[in-house]
């Protein structure tokens, strides 16, 4: 097990990210107080072993600094979550540890036993787990109703050609066998594990149901991508909240349920383009001072595509050629062209009949390869999710500068 995948294994989830930060107290004052932060006490000793879990872990920059800044960061969020009645429970700590040794594919014991090699104790990957799993629920509750997403604004992101985040869950499993003989008393069982919210319940319920290979780990599947799940259960699990079961969802020869345990944005990605719409209007003249003017006179007097439309009127129907077709389909050097271009803006570097036109090309505009609704979904949980990133960090922001923090 090297760092760096001990490290992936901790990048955060929802809220647990790696904020690290300074210096270690003399050996003899490990024990003294070594920042308050609003009279709460952090010591020379936990900053020393969260330094030593970020060196483990291989983090980037001044460990030393890092430590220190994310113990302060977890008081706050801490004190903010008690204060608003939040409080994980110690089977909400377990999962959330068992769910980091998971990503690394290890359980949850052998994971503590690599930070035990390395002097971590395990009060101090339990305390990280703590803080970002309070952390995460209170922004759920406190912030989820302003990062509501319209479809006008899925629509824009869409139409943008912006990219999409990739968004991928955490899900728990139950396959049960159906057949004549039981298809009554396990239709009804299912009814009640879909109304259930507690994962340690659903677990629970895993154990003693479920045929899958996963009953043994509570019917807990690892991080997934979206997109690799099959399109009726993604449409499903994108309906639920964390916590929530889906319907029983009839398979061949069983009845399948499906908890969210939590979802994620893992980071941008370009997005793929069903088609680009272009126009090509075609001067003659090539790149002559006198069609170069013309072209310039025209990009201003121009704002869309279908403008051109007028400008070619009573001249032979070859000179616009308009359009959309699939990237591979797109002569090379106009792909490349419009590659840099946003829609209405105009490129005049190209030419055709031997330098003799002057192509005046024109980006209309980009269809994203997004269309069905599992698609749009992912939009949208992206651009939710990045608000209520926006938000959380703004509150944590906030939290620091309202806080009195003391370094010894």
């Amino acid at each position: 097990m090297t760092p760096a995948r001990l490290l992936r294994a901790l990048t955060l989830t929802a809220g647990l990210a790696l904020t690290v930060t300074p210096g270690t107290a003399p050996a003899q004052n490990l024990f003294a107080p070594a920042i308050t932060v609003d009279e709460m006490v952090i010591t020379g000793y936990e900053i020393e072993q969260r330094r030593r879990m970020m060196t483990l872990l291989n983090a980037p920059g001044n460990v030393n600094e890092l430590s220190r800044e994310q113990l302060i960061d977890d008081r706050l969020r801490l004190k903010a979550a008690r204060a608003a009645g939040i409080e994980p429970s110690e089977q909400d700590i377990l999962d959330g540890m068992d769910e980091f040794a998971g990503r690394a594919d290890l359980s949850r014991e052998q994971f503590v036993a690599v930070l035990n090699q390395g002097g971590v104790d395990e009060e101090t990957f339990r305390d990280f787990v703590r803080a970002g799993t309070a952390w995460r629920d209170l922004v759920r509750a406190q912030f989820a109703s302003r990062t509501q997403v319209t479809p006008e604004e899925v629509d824009r992101a869409l139409a943008s050609g912006g990219g999409s985040s990739d968004v991928r869950v955490l899900l728990s499993e139950i396959i049960m066998p159906i057949n004549a003989q039981n298809a009554e008393s396990v239709q009804a069982r299912a009814e009640r594990i879909s109304q259930m919210t507690s994962t340690a319940d659903f677990s629970a319920q895993a154990r003693q149901y479920s045929a899958t290979a996963t009953r043994d780990n509570g019917g807990r599947l690892p991080w997934r991508d979206l997109t690799e799940l099959p399109p009726q259960i993604r449409s499903l699990v994108l309906g639920l909240a964390p916590g929530e079961v889906t319907d029983p969802l009839p398979i061949q020869g069983a009845v399948a349920l499906f908890q969210l345990r939590d979802i994620e944005e893992t980071g941008y990605t370009r997005p793929d383009y069903a088609a680009i719409d272009y126009a090509a209007y075609y001067m003659a003249g090539g790149r002559s001072p006198e069609t170069l003017a013309q072209a310039r006179v025209l990009a201003e007097r121009i704002d869309r595509c279908d403008d051109l439309y007028a400008v070619a009127k009573g001249q032979p129907e070859e000179v616009l050629d308009r359009g959309a077709l699939p990237p591979a389909e797109i002569p090379t050097d106009i792909a490349y062209e419009l590659s840099k271009l946003d829609p209405g803006e105009v490129s005049t570097a190209l030419t055709r009949a031997e330098g003799q036109t002057l192509v005046f090309l024109m980006l209309c505009g980009r269809t994203a390869a997004v269309a069905e609704d599992a698609d749009r979904s992912q939009v949208e949980i992206g651009l939710r999710n990045r608000r209520l990133s926006e938000v959380s960090d703004s509150y944590l922001a906030q939290l620091r500068a309202n806080a009195r923090i003391v370094e010894q």
